[in-house]
């Protein structure tokens, strides 16, 4: 079973990880550069004190005759030196005994005695006599790690000393010790950074799930403060808008399933009326009685007339609904057209039609005529005369119709919801036959053209349809 770690758990393994393996790094390259450096220092200061000590022994056998060889006068000065270890290796028979080779190495003819320094490895010691200078390398004696110096003191005559590098492998391994700990504390303090840092990444991300599960609950209001600009608060932000456009879309789904439920049992009703009336007609069909067979011949013509009209405003609110209805623009005379509208929906009233400005636009001819007639019809049947039209196009960019009557107007609380469907006035109910959908229809088609659809009293029921001019159609 694979282990998968959680958020915390990864951010304080990660953080730790990057944590010690940074300090880790740091610490070896530290302890590389000051190693490096404290070995070079340690080699430059012996080597300036072999070549010292080399020209010192020089310049004795010069200025002394006293001894009988060179090797006589070397060791002689050498002695003086106290506390070196050092070799001479001669291989001029005129200046003293000569070294003998043995196992890969020469043996020493002078030096601080005993059997230390013991023999000197061949290859260096000829790699000295080649280049006719100082050679360097490190040893392994008894008395520990050694950094040996090989060099002519005179031409056949090689001195070797030693210097003993064990207080400076001492003093690296103080330093290796401190880096590492140190390495250790830093990494501790990564770790306990990483735990924090966790639980502020962990304490904001379940705020986001709990949020989330609210929201999921149906707490619509749901919303996550944004604090700062990091990923997180990236991620409240898209999560507040998410949840608002979610909020407004369930919202919407919910008003449009209480509209259709209203619609349902609003359908049923206005259905019912004309229905009953049908079957009665059709009862009195059978009469014996000619003007009984007549007035329900009539009565059925006239209710199926009604139910023809409910059903073709049902159909154009279900196409309003599923997003089907088109526009096909064309250019329109809308004073034209209302004059057209007021014949249709009120040939025995007068209703004068004014216009002002130019009246053309581009639109849905079917559609505002539609508009027009449902605004005529509501202001005949609904209000009082006079009944007035004016068409104005004084404005550059849209065209208003207003449709005004001399009635008392609307009751204020049937202005906010005049244009929802099926609503009608008491008043309304008790006068007409009307199903209540004209200004729903002519609201949406004015939405369809851009435009709105607005009502106030003044001095009567006051309608005004704003159509914007449109672009020619292509």
């Amino acid at each position: 079973m694979t282990w998968r770690p959680g958020l915390r758990a990864a951010i304080v393994l990660t953080v730790a990880v990057v944590t010690l393996v940074t300090t880790v790094a740091m610490a070896l390259t530290t302890y590389q550069l000051q190693a490096g450096a404290a070995r070079e220092r340690f080699a430059s200061s012996a080597q300036a004190a072999f070549d010292s000590d080399a020209q010192q022994a020089h310049q004795f056998l010069v200025r002394s005759t006293a001894f009988e060889s060179a090797v006589g006068g070397v060791a002689e000065y050498m002695r003086a030196r106290l506390g070196l270890t050092w070799a001479l290796v001669n291989f001029t028979p005129t200046s003293g005994p000569v070294s003998t080779s043995d196992d890969g190495g020469y043996a020493p003819v002078a030096g601080t005695g005993g059997t230390f320094p013991g023999q000197l490895p061949a290859p260096e010691v000829d790699r000295a006599r080649q280049q006719r200078g100082s050679v360097r390398y490190h040893a392994d004696t008894p008395d520990g790690p050694q950094l040996v110096i090989v060099g002519e003191v005179e031409p056949g005559l090689l001195l070797a000393e030693f210097y003993n590098t064990r207080g400076l492998d001492r003093e690296l391994a103080t330093l290796r010790d401190r880096l590492a700990v140190v390495a250790a504390v830093v990494a501790l303090l990564g770790g306990a950074l990483g735990v924090l840092a966790a639980r502020v990444v962990q304490r904001r991300v379940r705020t986001a799930a709990e949020a989330a599960r609210r929201f999921g609950d149906g707490a619509l209001d749901t919303r996550l403060p944004v604090r700062g600009r990091d990923e997180l608060a990236d991620l409240a932000g898209s999560f507040n808008a998410m949840a608002q456009r979610l909020g407004e879309s369930i919202e919407q789904l919910r008003r449009k399933d209480r509209q259709q439920r209203r619609f349902v049992a609003d359908v049923a009703h206005d259905l019912r009326t004309p229905l009953a009336s049908m079957i009665a007609a059709a009862d009195g069909l059978g009469s014996p009685d000619a003007a009984d067979r007549a007035r329900s011949a009539e009565l059925l013509g006239a209710q199926a007339r009604r139910l023809g009209a409910l059903v073709e405003d049902l159909l154009e609110v279900s196409r309003f609904d599923a997003g089907a209805a088109e526009l096909r623009p064309d250019v329109v005379d809308l004073a034209a057209l209302a004059e057209d509208a007021v014949r249709l929906s009120a040939p025995d009233v007068d209703v004068p039609v004014r216009r002002t400005g130019d009246v053309v636009l581009f639109g849905d001819p079917r559609r505002l005529h539609t508009i027009v007639r449902n605004l005529v019809t509501n202001a005949v049947r609904h209000g009082e005369p006079p009944v007035e039209v004016i068409v104005d196009g004084t404005r550059p960019d849209e065209v208003r119709v207003v449709v005004a009557d001399s009635g008392p107007g609307l009751p204020a609380d049937l202005v906010p919801v005049v244009f929802d469907r099926f609503v009608r006035g008491d008043r309304a109910r008790s006068r007409t036959e009307g199903s209540g959908l004209g200004l729903a229809i002519a609201q949406e088609n004015a939405r369809l053209h851009g435009g709105r659809l607005d009502v106030r009293n003044d001095g009567g029921a006051v309608f005004t349809l704003t159509v914007p001019r449109g672009e020619p159609p292509r």
